[in-house]
């Protein structure tokens, strides 16, 4: 109706009404959206939780053996001979056949994984490496007990046809072979951060005339060195906690040496050495395993946080 004396209906404007039905149904997906993050957060209280009950265990044995050895001579002492008479224990010699074992690997794993990573990041065709990076991660799968025997049934041989004063456990032998096993983690987290630089970033390069081997290392490599310098210090933190290889191929044998040719023992070979032999457990001998294995825990740790440290300290941040 309209007219002077008319009275004007206001228009009705407000949000579209919910059925009921929608309403359940947006119910529903916040019940599974909280779920889900309860879900995630387990797993995450899991890892944890994992690592608070490691640190335990460590210390609650460990702290015993340090009230019976001195911590000084621990970690100065240069003669490790918990089992024999009189007992001395000096770490020195496992972590220096610890460290000799991961210097080999490193030396093996991180130049020729860094150029399988510039190969498939840079050169490699997508149906190259479709094939060729999976291949290279299968070694990755290989059981170490598999690679510690390769090292005693073909490296050793090797090494003592060329070398004749290589022994039958030696540190080369384990080093080399621990060196193949961390050579995908490099490759693989490497060519992630190399291929993670921008595009932009390498067509500059060709525009300004740059070949392709001055783009990759001049330009591509420096830009994701944060990550490819974190994809070395995990490996060699991998190295560093490796067991079966070196226990089956560098031998028993703490000896502080820096020839790589005799046999040595590292931390985790004297861990599985004491842990099944017959070492009554509450003795100091088989505290010492979690002596040990708290220092081989630290070791690994301060890996890890240099490796976060490097990565933040020298990560490109591209928009």
């Amino acid at each position: 109706m309209t007219g002077p004396g008319a009275k004007s209906t206001p228009l009705q404007l407000g949000a579209p009404r919910i059925s009921a039905d929608q309403l359940s149904k947006r119910a529903g997906r916040h019940i599974k959206e909280r779920a889900i993050g309860l879900s995630l957060l387990a797993c995450a209280l899991v890892s944890v939780l994992v690592s608070v009950g490691i640190v335990t265990v460590l210390l609650a044995e460990a702290l015993p053996f340090f009230e019976a050895v001195d911590l000084s001579d621990f970690l100065t002492g240069e003669v490790w001979t918990p089992l024999l008479e009189p007992r001395h224990f000096g770490v020195l010699p496992l972590v220096g056949g610890t460290l000799l074992v991961a210097v080999i690997a490193a030396l093996l794993a991180v130049p020729v994984g860094s150029l399988a990573a510039l190969y498939l990041a840079e050169y490699a065709s997508p149906r190259v490496r479709k094939w060729l990076k999976p291949t290279l991660e299968i070694l990755a799968g290989v059981p170490t007990v598999v690679y510690g025997t390769f090292a005693l049934a073909v490296v050793t041989p090797v090494l003592q046809a060329l070398l004749p004063d290589v022994r039958v456990f030696n540190g080369l032998s384990a080093g080399l072979v621990v060196g193949i096993m961390i050579l995908p983690m490099v490759a693989s987290l490497s060519d992630d951060a190399l291929r993670a630089v921008p595009r932009g970033l390498r067509d500059g390069g060709y525009a300004v005339g740059a070949t392709r081997r001055e783009i990759s290392v001049g330009i591509v490599y420096p830009a994701a060195f944060s990550g490819v310098l974190s994809s070395y210090l995990l490996a060699i933190s991998r190295a560093i906690g490796e067991t079966m290889i070196v226990a089956m191929a560098a031998g028993s044998t703490p000896r502080l040496t820096l020839n790589p040719l005799d046999s040595i023992q590292t931390m985790t070979g004297y861990i599985v050495q004491v842990s099944l032999g017959d070492t009554p457990a509450g003795s100091i001998e088989y505290q010492s395993i979690f002596a040990v294995g708290l220092a081989l825990f630290v070791m690994t740790l301060v890996m890890n946080l240099l490796s976060q440290r490097v990565k933040r300290r020298f990560r490109e941040a591209y928009s």
